[in-house]
């Protein structure tokens, strides 16, 4: 059940960082790197998520909750790399 929940986790993160990666760029990062801007966008949106108050269950409330916070994550480091 443990191997399942991790496959479940990046799985997830895949398809985030890849939704997020098409919204904010056009296109997405490759596999591993879709799967890292996820699971980061699965933990910011979390905590975002949870400081509204707002709780999104299930498969897609998960694949929402991580595209949010990879879509903060990229537009985050989209400003700070304009910049330098």
């Amino acid at each position: 059940m443990e191997d399942m929940g991790i496959i479940a986790f990046l799985i997830i993160g895949a398809i985030a960082g890849w939704l997020a990666g098409k919204i904010i760029r056009g296109g997405g990062f490759g596999i591993l790197g879709n799967m890292v801007v996820g699971i980061v966008g699965a933990v910011i949106g979390g905590f975002i998520f949870n400081f509204v108050g707002v709780s999104a269950g299930g498969l897609i409330g998960s694949i929402v909750t991580a595209t949010i916070g990879a879509i903060v994550l990229l537009f985050i480091v989209g400003l700070v790399t304009k910049k330098s």
